[in-house]
Formats: C-alpha cells, structure tokens, sequence
C-alpha cells in the first residue's frame, strides 16, 4: 500500500509539473489535482467485493479464495501473511451474513 502511495504521489507532481524541492505539501498538491486517494480507492473497492462474494450462490474462485485455509504442516518462519479474510474478520465479525441480508 505505502509504494503504492508514493507512486501516486510521484505522478500527481508529474502531472503537475512540481519537484520534490519545492517542498509543497501531499494535501496541497492533493487538492489541486482532485484525485481520490489510492487508498481509500483500494478499500472501497475490498469491501463491495466483500460484499458480492457471499450473497453469490454459484461456486465459483471468488468464494473458493475468500474461504482458503492454507495447508497444515509446519508454518513459514515470521510473522503469518494476513489474508483478506483475516482483514475483514479483525474489522468485523458477522460481516459475512450483514452482507447476505444487505
């Protein structure tokens, strides 16, 4: 998410003919080009795919992926990769049958 800021960041000055030594600030240039932020951009569009996904009565990937457990055994060293699922589980715990009865 944070490389993907910077990048957009990079291009909203590009656009707008800034460099980094004029040293204005993220909320300036922001309100000069009326850009949505990435994101917010990104999250907005996880949660309607959230919201889709279970309310879908066919068994098709989309399902499959949200609902994937990964393999027993001996776990990766670090700390565990969040899922989406995980994500959305920390943020909510029904989110599932709110987005069934809409």
């Amino acid at each position: 998410m944070r490389k993907l800021k910077v990048a957009q960041r990079a291009m909203e000055r590009a656009m707008l003919g800034v460099s980094l030594r004029d040293k204005l600030r993220n909320e300036y240039i922001r309100s000069r080009t009326k850009v949505t932020e990435i994101a917010q951009r990104i999250s907005k569009l996880k949660w309607q795919w959230a919201g889709h996904i279970p309310r879908r009565t066919d068994h098709r990937w989309g399902r499959k992926v949200l609902e994937w457990q990964p393999r027993t055994g001996r776990p990766p060293r670090g700390r565990t990769r969040k899922r989406w699922r995980d994500e959305l589980d920390s943020f909510m715990e029904d989110w599932s049958s709110l987005a069934q009865n809409r």
